[in-house]
């Protein structure tokens, strides 16, 4: 089930794949497969935020917890989702109106889709803590060994010499904090936007709190704004 991972990857995270953790991860998604259940994203999607980002490019780490569990949403990258989804989920709507009161309306003009490729390519690594979903249950691929693997590309991006900055939302990403040891790095965090806890969400400024730490740093903003035009390498079946 396991697509090869990403080779500018393979350096960092070393040979994860022969580890017993790693091939049992494996069989239990050959198995969920093999059980007729539908696994999202597509194989082919499963590390496109490693994808996308290579270590060497990473200025911010963005963690999700698990994909979308409706089918077509996701491909790969936490809070995206496929250009052609509508209505948004409410969580990346809350994003998108965080972003226009932290940035302002003339800076941060409404998207017309929720693909956020374009982050990815700047070097947000948008990585959920658990990478795969069963279609239609949320949560169903935790304690699988996907934890572990994400705990990996955690530790090897903190030991990157240069400064990037952690944006943690919600408890579960916000416990990931003791991974992040390196004097270098900063470490933006909130509630998570989903509806449940919006309210403290908004308000964060958390995208010009990133930018003002990249720029301290010397590593230049991320644009949040979202082109009209998504990128075709994301539109494999699904």
């Amino acid at each position: 089930m396991l697509p090869e991972i990403p080779t500018n990857w393979r350096g960092a995270l070393g040979d994860v794949s022969r580890e017993r953790w790693y091939r049992a991860l494996d069989a239990f998604l050959d198995g969920e497969v093999a059980a007729g259940h539908r696994i999202l994203p597509v194989r082919e999607n499963v590390f496109n935020a490693l994808r996308f980002t290579p270590p060497a490019a990473v200025r911010v780490v963005l963690l999700g917890q698990d994909p979308y569990p409706t089918p077509g949403h996701a491909h790969g990258l936490c809070f995206s989702v496929r250009p052609d989804v509508r209505p948004l989920p409410r969580s990346l709507n809350n994003i998108y109106k965080e972003l226009r009161a932290d940035l302002g309306g003339a800076a941060f003009p409404m998207p017309a889709h929720g693909c956020l490729e374009s982050w990815a390519r700047q070097g947000v690594l948008m990585l959920n803590t658990v990478m795969t979903v069963r279609a239609g249950e949320a949560n169903s691929h935790q304690r699988r060994g996907w934890e572990v693997f994400t705990d990996r590309v955690i530790a090897a991006v903190d030991a990157l010499p240069e400064t990037v900055v952690f944006v943690l939302w919600g408890n579960q990403a916000r416990a990931k904090r003791k991974l992040v040891t390196g004097a270098q790095h900063r470490i933006v965090e909130t509630a998570h936007p989903s509806p449940l806890s919006a309210r403290l969400f908004f308000g964060c400024r958390c995208f010009s709190a990133v930018n003002r730490h990249l720029v301290e740093a010397g590593r230049g903003e991320i644009d949040w704004r979202v082109p009209d035009a998504a990128s075709e390498d994301l539109l494999p079946g699904f």
